[in-house]
């Protein structure tokens, strides 16, 4: 599974692309808020960071207007993925970008037949949101078992990219369910290197070494 970062924090971007672990960043309109500087040259920062694909999402809800938007994102940069929210008008502009080349990251999914009819516009990744179908008292690791199940029953070409991941048990989850990516903020990205017993086994090896080495001295 490719591990996501969900930001459009440079700092943060910059540091677990360091690591050599990082495949590709999402964005959307409210992460871009948080940040300062033109939208733009950070998009173009990100990507020249990460060297993957970079989400980013248009912000009107008409065809034409998504098109259009669309196709300036593409043109920013070659990693840029043009995220598409899941509706009537945004499948019609799928259909449109894809045709031409676009690469699509439908988001805003919430049932398996909507990632279906994403697919078959033309979407490269489809985003189901996890921990938001969580909230609702359902189990949204099923959405991720099941879309993932369609999309190799009937050999489509789009990857599922399990989205709004907030703990490493959502980021276990999600690979165990067979999804291609997993997307999540840096905190989450942070807590999938830490365990307690890594910790304590770091600790003793060191300080038994410590002890080695007094002792070779002494003698």
């Amino acid at each position: 599974m490719k591990f996501f970062l969900d930001t459009a924090n440079l700092q943060e971007i910059q540091e677990a692309a360091s690591l050599g672990v990082l495949d590709g960043v999402t964005t959307n309109p409210s992460l871009v808020a948080r940040e300062k500087g033109d939208y733009l040259e950070n998009l173009i920062r990100i990507c020249e960071t990460v060297k993957g694909p970079v989400s980013a999402e248009v912000v009107t809800t008409e065809y034409d207007s998504m098109v259009e938007e669309g196709r300036k994102l593409a043109k920013v940069h070659k990693h840029i993925v043009v995220k598409i929210p899941m509706i009537r008008e945004g499948v019609k502009a799928i259909k449109t970008l894809s045709s031409e080349g676009i690469k699509i990251n439908c988001t805003l999914i919430f049932s398996a037949v909507q990632g279906l009819i994403a697919a078959k516009a033309g979407a490269t990744y489809l985003s189901p949101f996890v921990g938001r179908i969580d909230d609702t008292g359902h189990d949204g690791m099923v959405l991720v078992r099941d879309m993932v199940q369609i999309i190799e029953l009937h050999d489509l070409e789009a990857q599922v990219l399990a989205a709004s991941l907030r703990h490493p048990m959502h980021v276990l989850e999600a690979a165990l369910a067979g999804a291609h990516v997993g997307t999540m903020p840096k905190s989450v990205f942070d807590q999938c290197f830490k365990h307690p017993l890594t910790d304590i086994g770091l600790a003793r090896f060191l300080e038994d070494y410590k002890k080695s080495q007094a002792q070779g001295a002494a003698g």
